[in-house]
């Protein structure tokens, strides 16, 4: 061979098949035109690094699509992928040549000079920036080669403009995809893409693609070694784009001159799952198709295509009951093909059927045509690969744990429950956190519906391919799942940039189970802990930590370490938070007020550790009030809070004059629902017990909240989250609450830290407290309707906030008692016997009215005739 002996000719040389990458009609002209040329080899657009792979497509558990995963050894997130569908014509010439013995080969650039180029970041465009279609991977620059225009060039846009077409896909469809079966030269569909493609390279060279000229000078060296094994009967199945370029007559020493010093690095390459979603994504290598479960019908219907897409999409509908009778499905198919006729289509195709179907099957709604096209048009269908498929350790560990714990991977997204006192499913939460902490987000803890214990989690689970690559990244920790996790968390624990993400980290140790991880993460906590002296991080720690402690009781962990540590951290805020809340701006106080609720339920959880963990060991449920226990620790004044009953802590027999808060007296201490020491009593007869000798933190705390609330120097809003939480927690009663309202409400406070005030106490869910104490309404109605217009415009966006936070319900309530005159109750409820805003006595007619839904609710019917029932008897 010559240096200046061309590639191919007419009549001679290769059989270039110039193809749209996830083309279906591309797909079948392929198969065609191999069964009639019968090639003695089969040359493929891809990374020649995967030719070791091509003969696992054979194998029976390789089910498209799937893609070849290449990435650098040294550095695994610099990855590149090339996804092949059933509908993908380089898919079709592989099985091909598998099928009949053929060899098959990879000729595109090595994955070693792609992956060195992004690393060195030339010439890397945007995903966005992508040509839709013709881009197969993140191409390298060429260098020292001539540049073409700056346009970046989409061939097929060009095209379907020339033809007239405003829409490429619709183009593309109406000359390739609806081409009729009778068509009897297997070659012409290739000859007239070649031709076309040939005029755009004339007038457009390398369109804006620079890095395509190093690619094709590869690909011709590559197709003339080919020659010269197997002479002329050589098949190439590339992207029609670059077929001009491999047809072109270049010199070998040219070629060899553009490939010359080019970047390299050690890469690995496998086969991974791929997904129809993934597909239809424009960016990267999606290849810009839209619709790919549409395109993988049209290349698996074997006649009818219209018939059998209303088919699918009537049985979609039905299983969402709806109603889609045989006849809707007649009707849609008539209108589809009407609207191919009258817009001058060969053949429906995806907007005809869409159309139809919205009009005949969805009665005109987007709703359902949603689902159609996520279901159906996009599909979620998840490719697999064979077990022999090449896999870094740490993967195929997580293989064998995913078989095991029986969770398979699955491109649909779907809920997952746990209940950890079962030995599998806790064995799947450890599974799930320890991939979190090593950034594998296969899982996301949501919150439980049916149940609010510890023993439960939730789930929801979505395998993307791109997770094979954050495998791979992991791997460097470990070669298992474990062994990795415990690695990453020692390595996060010391690089910690703040307190607040240690404590996090400790969390994530108790909840993936890493013992070994654990103590180092422990010592390095108390170490921040002694030298951190800021509040705000140090609130931001202690309830991560308190949380923590919850895990040793169903987990088995020892928690008694992260117990002290807590305790020193809630001690040292006691110290310091007075002096913090002073001299600050509006934002850092709301900043302020937030780390004040999370400490208040951070310390309530703490002093209930040890009691609480064995009230749930003894009992297997924790009988805490809605919210999972915890739910005081994230919301602290929920509108529940304020309920009556709960936030009435002087109520009958609780007082002033009680002892509030150790939850021995008749009201509830702390912000717990009503009955909740009742509750957890019969679990374990002593869940309110101190925990851990810490016992007294609850007091130190409620003195620190008293110190907040009677400073001035502290800003409004934290006085009065100071109030609300005392007033919840029974330390003080309506009447004081409502004299300290009283006085900040009076006309000497500046109304705008009258209306922070405001903010702080009845903020966050505190409606059903103004709802139900009339007088905290009516000082504060009187309060605002006699503030100033000139200050009413400053105070205005702080009340719109906090009473625009409230329920529908509660804001229409409000409005009712303010249109009614709450003053003028005051001193009727003042006077009344009982807990503010309830009349005297039970309001039997309104309650019995109530019990028949109730029962319905709790499934009580059963159960009237049993005397232990308490809700028994209630109607009489």
């Amino acid at each position: 061979m010559t240096g200046t002996e061309g590639v191919g000719g007419p009549g001679a040389g290769p059989l270039l098949l110039g193809v749209r990458h996830h083309g279906p009609g591309s797909a079948r002209a392929v198969r065609a035109a191999l069964a009639a040329a019968r090639p003695r080899v089969v040359l493929i657009e891809g990374p020649p690094e995967a030719d070791a792979l091509i003969p696992l497509a054979a194998e029976e558990d390789m089910r498209p699509p799937v893609a070849l995963l290449a990435h650098a050894v040294d550095e695994p997130g610099r990855s590149a992928f090339w996804p092949l569908a059933e509908f993908s014509p380089e898919w079709v010439a592989i099985r091909w040549a598998l099928e009949h013995g053929v060899p098959a080969r990879f000729i595109d650039l090595p994955a070693a000079h792609t992956l060195a180029w992004e690393r060195e970041g030339k010439d890397t465009p945007d995903a966005e920036d992508e040509p839709t279609g013709e881009e197969r991977q993140p191409d390298p620059p060429a260098p020292d080669t001539p540049s073409g225009p700056d346009i970046r060039v989409d061939p097929l846009a060009v095209l379907a403009e020339t033809a007239g077409y405003d829409d490429p896909e619709r183009w593309w469809e109406d000359v390739v995809e609806h081409r009729g079966a009778g068509e009897r030269d297997p070659f012409a569909p290739f000859t007239a893409l070649e031709e076309a493609m040939g005029a755009l390279r004339e007038t457009y060279g390398a369109g804006g693609h620079d890095r395509d000229l190093v690619r094709e000078a590869y690909m011709r060296l590559q197709v003339r070694a080919a020659q010269r094994e197997f002479e002329d009967r050589v098949a190439v199945v590339c992207g029609a784009w670059h077929v001009p370029a491999l047809r072109q007559r270049t010199a070998v020493a040219a070629d060899r001159a553009l490939l010359k010093g080019l970047p390299k690095v050690k890469a690995e390459l496998t086969w991974v799952p791929w997904t129809h979603r993934r597909l239809s994504r424009a960016g990267g290598y999606g290849a810009g198709i839209d619709s790919p479960g549409w395109y993988g019908h049209l290349f698996a219907a074997p006649d009818r295509p219209v018939e059998r897409w209303m088919t699918k999409v009537a049985g979609l509908l039905r299983e969402e009951d709806r109603i889609v009778s045989p006849a809707h499905v007649i009707e849609a198919v008539r209108l589809a093909e009407t609207l191919a006729v009258m817009r001058g289509r060969p053949l429906p195709g995806l907007g005809e059927t869409t159309d139809a179907v919205r009009a005949v099957m969805c009665e005109g709604s987007d709703v359902p045509l949603s689902l159609v096209r996520d279901r159906l048009v996009v599909g979620d269908v998840l490719g697999e690969v064979p077990p022999g498929a090449p896999a870094v350790p740490l993967q195929r560990d997580l293989d064998r744990q995913q078989r095991r714990l029986r969770i398979k991977p699955e491109a649909l997204e779907r809920e997952l429950e746990l209940d950890l006192r079962k030995e599998t499913d806790a064995a799947r939460s450890r599974l799930l956190h320890r991939l979190r902490l090593l950034g594998i987000e296969w899982g996301e803890p949501v919150a439980s519906r049916g149940s609010t214990g510890t023993f439960r989690e939730t789930w929801r689970l979505r395998w993307e391919p791109e997770l094979a690559v954050r495998v791979a990244e992991a791997g460097v920790w470990g070669t298992t799942v474990p062994a990795a996790a415990n690695a990453k968390a020692e390595a996060d624990a010391v690089g910690a940039q703040s307190l607040a993400d240690v404590t996090a980290l400790a969390e994530h140790c108790l909840l993936a189970e890493l013992p070994d991880a654990l103590p180092v993460v422990m010592r390095i906590l108390a170490d921040r802990a002694a030298l951190d002296t800021d509040v705000g991080h140090l609130a931001q720690a202690l309830p991560a930590l308190v949380r923590s402690l919850r895990y040793g009781d169903v987990r088995g962990t020892d928690t008694g370490a992260l117990t002290e540590v807590a305790a020193g951290l809630a001690e040292r805020i006691f110290v310091g938070l007075p002096p913090a809340c002073t001299a600050l701006d509006a934002d850092a106080a709301e900043e302020m007020r937030r780390h004040v609720d999370a400490v208040h339920g951070a310390v309530a959880l703490l002093g209930d550790a040890g009691g609480a963990g064995r009230g749930e060991a003894a009992g297997g449920e924790r009988g805490r009030a809605s919210g999972a226990g915890h739910g005081d620790v994230a919301g602290l004044g929920r509108d529940d809070a304020s309920a009556p009953g709960h936030g009435g802590a002087a109520g009958p027999g609780h007082g002033d004059d009680a002892a509030p808060g150790n939850g021995e007296g008749s009201g509830p201490a702390y912000g717990e629902a009503p009955g909740r020491e009742r509750r957890n009593a019969s679990v374990a007869g002593h869940a309110d017990a101190p925990a851990l000798g810490h016992g007294d933190l609850r007091r130190r705390w409620r003195a620190v909240l008293r110190t907040l609330s009677a400073r001035d120097t502290v800003p409004g809003v934290i006085r009065g989250r100071a109030v609300r939480l005392l007033l919840d927690g029974g330390e003080l009663g309506p009447d004081e609450a409502a004299r300290l309202m009283g006085l900040v409400l009076s006309p000497g406070t500046p109304p705008a830290d009258a209306a922070a005030w405001i903010e702080g106490f009845v903020g966050g869910g505190g409606g059903l407290l103004l709802v139900h104490d009339e007088r905290l309404l009516g000082l504060v109605d009187a309060w605002l309707t006699g503030v100033s217009a000139e200050a009413f415009t400053d105070v205005l966006p702080l009340l719109r906030r906090t009473f625009s936070a409230y329920e529908s319900g509660v804001r229409r309530t409000l409005g009712e008692l303010v249109r009614r005159g709450p003053g003028k109750q005051v001193g009727a409820v003042a006077t009344a016997v009982g807990i503010s805003g309830f009349g005297a006595e039970l309001d039997a007619g309104r309650a019995d009215a109530v019990v028949p839904v109730l029962r319905l609710l709790l499934g009580l019917d059963d159960l009237v005739g049993n005397s232990d029932n308490e809700l028994v008897g209630v109607a009489g």
